[in-house]
């Protein structure tokens, strides 16, 4: 079955509530990394419960609707989707306990040719459960690298942003775990490409992959310990473009460029094969 573009665009996505407490909290953080150094007094502020605090890319995982796309009725090949880019846009940092509300509609879909894919982008809004107040707008788009063709609109996808041509101007280096996924996983994306090494060969990859969120909030990590003083309340928007896999237990390198007050570029690279995973970054953040 084929995408059919007036079909995906009207997918009714399932509104989510969720309360979420402070060991979800914890979870999230130690799924991407912090907590490695069990003496940094920085990074324990979001893996203990003592004077906790969310991180920022949080919200990444807070009123997801799971991966609807695998139902067979949208016409996406899913063993072949992708996740492409991603962007969190943070209207007040999250509390490390909350309830929430996540709506969830597909933007728009890009027919790329029928050898070149499709893309099908997707907002979301995080709203508080009691106030309405929104906490933060997610927009992502999959990559369905088996579905070009369908004959949906013309419309050429956004042009990313420009990474400055210039050695960074600072970089971090952030290790992963073996189990990163199987950990990461437990945050509400179950997508068998991370844990089934049978579904990640039929996807072309040789072992289950991490999850392109989790590579963000590796990123994530990196940009608040190197631009914001681990002070979470001044990260404003993050966006980047993911570019290649990571296996689990690679080492992450962001390299970040201070671009303007207030502002950075970034891009993470895995120091072991010298390949750029996530590309395109985008800092914006209370200088």
């Amino acid at each position: 079955m084929a995408i059919d573009y007036q079909r995906l665009k009207d997918w009714k996505i399932p509104v989510v509530e969720l309360r979420y407490t402070q060991k979800d909290s914890m979870l999230y953080a130690l799924g991407v990394g912090l907590g490695s150094d069990p003496v940094d007094t920085q990074q324990l502020r979001f893996v203990y419960e003592e004077r906790l605090q969310a991180l920022p890319t949080m919200g990444t995982v807070l009123g997801y609707p799971g991966f609807w796309l695998q139902d067979p009725a949208t016409g996406v090949t899913w063993q072949q989707g992708l996740h492409g880019e991603q962007s969190i846009e943070i209207h007040e940092p999250l509390a490390p306990a909350g309830h929430v509300v996540g709506r969830t509609w597909v933007e728009e879909v890009v027919d790329k040719g029928a050898s070149k894919g499709a893309l099908v982008y997707q907002r979301r809004t995080l709203t508080d459960a009691a106030s309405g107040r929104k906490l933060c707008t997610l927009v992502s788009s999959t990559f369905c690298r088996a579905d070009g063709g369908f004959g949906g609109p013309p419309r050429a996808a956004p042009a990313p942003h420009a990474i400055p041509q210039r050695e960074p101007d600072t970089s971090c280096d952030l290790p992963t775990l073996p189990q990163s996924a199987l950990l990461y996983r437990i945050n509400g994306d179950y997508a068998q490409l991370h844990v089934d090494p049978e579904v990640a060969r039929s996807a072309g990859f040789d072992r289950p992959i991490l999850h392109g969120l989790c590579t963000f909030g590796v990123a994530g990590h990196a940009l608040l310990k190197g631009i914001c003083a681990y002070e979470p309340a001044r990260i404003r928007k993050m966006a980047a473009r993911f570019s290649a896999p990571v296996y689990p237990g690679e080492t992450i390198r962001t390299e970040i460029w201070r671009d303007l007050p207030g502002r950075a570029s970034f891009r993470c690279r895995v120091t072991g094969r010298d390949i750029v995973v996530l590309n395109n970054g985008l800092l914006e953040y209370e200088d």
